[in-house]
């Protein structure tokens, strides 16, 4: 059977396009894709609706919520706090999985950073 084998994108609306692709590019590493094309690594892909009174992804009308699989999670935390940029944790968000951290553009979107438990 025919079936999606991955993400092509990920499309959102922003006040300052050029300005917000340069931060993640400087901040995540995420390729500014009007220059290239961004190549992930190979991992998991959780793709998972929420119930739509969840409290998980933030703001009431906030619809989405990017979640970035990370290679070292407590480097990028120094790194992004020494950038200014703050960082949240919270032990409950640490399970099986692996462990998250939770970051905000300057556009006030949420981004979850995951770093997969090692199998």
């Amino acid at each position: 059977m025919p079936k999606v084998v991955g993400i092509g994108g990920v499309f959102f609306r922003a006040a300052d396009p050029a300005g917000l692709a340069e931060w993640y590019e400087r901040h995540l590493g995420v390729d500014d894709l009007h220059k290239s094309v961004w190549q992930q690594e190979a991992g998991m892909t959780i793709f998972g609706p929420f119930s739509e009174n969840t409290d998980y992804l933030g703001r009431r009308e906030q619809q989405w919520m990017i979640n970035f699989r990370v290679d070292d999670l407590e480097g990028l935390i120094s790194n992004l706090t020494a950038s200014g940029i703050a960082v949240e944790t919270r032990a409950e968000w640490n399970s099986e999985v692996g462990r998250f951290a939770r970051i905000h553009d300057p556009e006030g979107n949420p981004i979850e950073l995951w770093e997969p438990t090692k199998e």
